[in-house]
């Protein structure tokens, strides 16, 4: 049903949201009623206190082949939203989550999925997977962050390449480019994004996410501006780094070790 085109549940920890594009059927392409699903399902993870990552994957082996294109011809009035504000026509793409959101990319993750992918901070990738700009080759623009969120990922070169081509990325060039930020056995990649995603959990969670905030701010701004950003983040992150320092001098996380985190 509709409503099933997107699952949410937790891992055992309950700090980790994953969020399921669950229309195998169709390569989890997306369609006017999914995306929307999407962007409830991570303003829900946005708000949730108790959830600290999030992870977005798709049902079936595959993360996302971009949106339905069928929900455009046929008229059904399933056709994503094309608007310039507001949500995305994927859905969560301009979204900005102060939280971080992990990619479990299994088979493709092209056009609009190649997006969705883009949106996520970090990408975990299985061998046999593949990217694109598949799009390209039905006159499909990238307007879900493709053409902003790639050249800053990969570069300005690598992305034009891709962008201009549509051609297939693999893993392995993937993760050599940036774009994969780990490379996983085939039918690994959920399993290793919750491992991912558990460490995230067990850091100082103000600091990490106020770097996050800095590292996504910089862009566009001159690097004074860009400084004076990192700065008064940096601030609002002292009151949790004096706690760090102490539990550091009481010989916590020496030698590059975890150590236990008391509050957010």
């Amino acid at each position: 049903s509709e409503s099933d085109a997107v699952l949410v549940t937790r891992d055992p920890t309950g700090e980790v949201l994953i969020v399921t594009i669950n229309r195998p059927r169709v390569r989890n392409a997306v369609d006017g009623p999914t995306a929307r699903l999407l962007a409830e399902a991570f303003r829900s993870f946005d708000a949730d206190s108790s959830a600290k990552v999030a992870i977005l994957w798709g049902a079936g082996h595959t993360f996302c082949a971009g949106a339905d294109l069928r929900a455009v011809a046929d008229g059904s009035g399933r056709m994503n939203r094309i608007s310039p504000d507001g949500d995305g026509p994927m859905g969560p793409t301009r979204m900005k989550m102060a939280k971080p959101v992990i990619a479990a990319v299994a088979g493709s993750a092209v056009a609009g999925g190649l997006e969705l992918a883009l949106w996520c901070d970090l990408r975990v990738v299985e061998a046999t997977a593949r990217f694109g700009v598949f799009c390209r080759r039905w006159g499909v623009p990238l307007i879900d962050g493709g053409t902003v969120r790639l050249p800053r990922i990969v570069g300005h070169g690598r992305a034009m390449d891709l962008v201009l081509t549509g051609r297939e990325v693999g893993a392995e060039e993937a993760l050599a480019m940036g774009l994969a930020s780990r490379v996983v056995p085939d039918g690994q990649s959920l399993e290793a994004a919750v491992k991912l995603a558990q460490q995230l959990c067990t850091l100082p969670q103000r600091c990490m996410r106020n770097d996050r905030a800095s590292v996504l701010d910089q862009w566009g701004k001159s690097e004074e501006d860009a400084l004076a950003g990192e700065f008064e983040l940096g601030m609002d992150s002292l009151a949790e780094a004096q706690t760090g320092a102490a539990r550091f001098a009481a010989g916590m996380g020496r030698g590059g070790s975890a150590a236990p985190v008391g509050t957010n």
